[in-house]
């Protein structure tokens, strides 16, 4: 299998996002679920903020996050990892091979992973092998296509054909949030969940923080990089995107809407 490219790469204003991610806004729907003494596996934890707000709610459950980034993950260690908080770990690995055994895990969660595989159902069947009997698969993931913001910019509508081409050329769904329900099927879950959420942007300090990462991703990170390998967009045209998110940004009108997909399912 060819390897994945990570459309979005691991510059600070790509981890900036990951960290502003918490239980609450981001897994909210398995919250409710979560009780004393379960096994959680976080796949693609990234910096494992996240991980660790799922560890404190286990008690002496055991929770490990892993991310195919070793950089991120040496970082995730640094962080949290302590002899206070002694069931998280963190470890590298890969989504289509997990090196765990045969139902391991009462819950196996993953927050905007799918979307970037090409082979998003081979690694749902993976993550069910994991599963214990009865246990519990958590996936979300943003659906691009179904974003929206006002005021209403073409640079912007750009932006997001851009970043379309960009993932496909990746063989990524960009829109998997839609799809996460087809996906789960396909790997062999039968009893599953359906539901929705949304990250809104709109206050002075909400539009600064997502405008201006997504200019500084625009400008610096893997986006930039393989809008210009793929002959994509132009460096002319991700300075206008990216001014664009800046003007959004400064402008008291302005709202932001994440669309996300969810899926919850029982092995």
């Amino acid at each position: 299998m060819t390897p994945d490219i990570y459309s979005h790469g691991h510059h600070e204003s790509v981890l900036r996002s990951h960290r502003w991610r918490t239980a609450e806004n981001s897994a909210a729907f398995l919250l409710p679920k979560l009780s004393l003494g379960l096994s959680i596996l976080d796949i693609g934890c990234g910096p494992g903020n996240i991980t660790a707000e799922l560890a404190s709610r286990v008690g002496d459950g055991n929770v490990i996050g892993i991310d195919l980034s070793k950089e991120v993950i040496e970082a995730a260690r640094r962080d949290f990892e302590s002899p206070a908080q002694g069931n998280l770990s963190f470890r590298s690995g890969d989504v289509y091979g997990l090196d765990f055994s045969d139902e391991e895990f009462d819950v196996v969660y993953a927050h905007q992973v799918l979307q970037h595989l090409g082979d998003p159902v081979a690694a749902l069947v993976e993550m069910r092998r994991v599963l214990k009997s009865g246990g519990l698969l958590a996936i979300r993931d943003a659906d691009f296509g179904a974003f929206a913001w006002s005021p209403e910019d073409p640079v912007l509508t750009h932006w997001m054909d851009v970043y379309h081409q960009i993932t496909r050329r990746n063989h990524a769904q960009a829109d998997a949030g839609r799809h996460l329900k087809s996906w789960v099927q396909a790997a062999g879950f039968e009893e599953f969940e359906v539901s929705s959420s949304n990250w809104t942007f709109h206050t002075p300090e909400e539009r600064a923080w997502w405008g201006g990462l997504w200019a500084d991703r625009i400008r610096l990170s893997e986006f930039a990089r393989q809008a210009l390998e793929y002959g994509v967009a132009s460096n002319d045209e991700l300075a206008e995107m990216a001014l664009a998110f800046d003007r959004w940004a400064s402008d008291p009108d302005g709202v932001f809407i994440v669309v996300h997909g969810e899926v919850l399912a029982r092995r």
